[in-house]
């Protein structure tokens, strides 16, 4: 029997379709991704504070929170990261507004302030250690340094993640991916502007007044 191009086309058009034709990654399951990796955070921050608060008081007969920590330093830090929060809700009004140039000023801002966070953090851990206050003194604080370590390494891989989206936008503006990309970006830092609320309050500020 012979086989024509009529019947070759009807058999293509029955043949099941083992591809997509839509976009490979749409903009609603990318920040539903995004949103169960926060969740996955919120886990590791939780379980984090949970070894502080059965191991903070666990000194060793060493150094207290009250022996070791400076209030009026942690305050400035604090003020770094809450500033670096404010700018980067500055750059996604200009990022709205499709304004490029002020949307990368305000981004070199947020960056600027979280490295001064990070410089002040590892500075205290500089000279934590230096009192002969590491982590591996006591309890208090080897968990002192991994929840407040963590949320520093956090705040490092976001300050690199930023000059990576600041990159792209030089290259290729304000388009779609971009910032889709700046959105998930600033769902993780007000993130850790959050955490570091709680740090603030729970480890430095309890420590020293409770």
């Amino acid at each position: 029997m012979t086989t024509t191009h009529a019947d070759i086309a009807a058999a293509e058009e029955e043949a099941p379709a083992f591809y997509l034709k839509e976009e490979h990654h749409p903009e609603g399951s990318t920040m539903l991704g995004f949103w169960i990796y926060i969740m996955s955070d919120c886990l590791i921050f939780a379980v984090l504070f949970a070894t502080y608060a059965v191991l903070g008081r666990s000194y060793a007969a060493g150094p207290s929170p009250a022996d070791l920590f400076d209030l009026s330093v942690v305050a400035i830090n604090t003020s770094m990261l809450l500033l670096s929060s404010i700018t980067y809700g500055f750059a996604m009004l200009m990022m709205e507004k499709n304004n490029t140039k002020a949307t990368l000023l305000w981004l070199a801002v947020t960056g600027l302030f979280g490295a001064a966070f990070v410089g002040l953090e590892l500075n205290e851990f500089y000279h934590l250690i230096q009192e002969g206050a590491g982590p591996q003194r006591s309890a208090f604080l080897s968990s002192f340094f991994t929840l407040v370590g963590t949320h520093g390494l956090h705040v490092t891989v976001g300050i690199i993640w930023l000059i990576t989206l600041m990159i792209q936008v030089g290259q290729r503006g304000l388009i779609a991916e971009n910032k889709r990309r700046l959105m998930c970006l600033s769902m993780f830092w007000h993130f850790l502007d959050v955490v570091w609320i709680g740090v603030f309050s729970f480890v430095y500020l309890m420590g020293v007044l409770g």
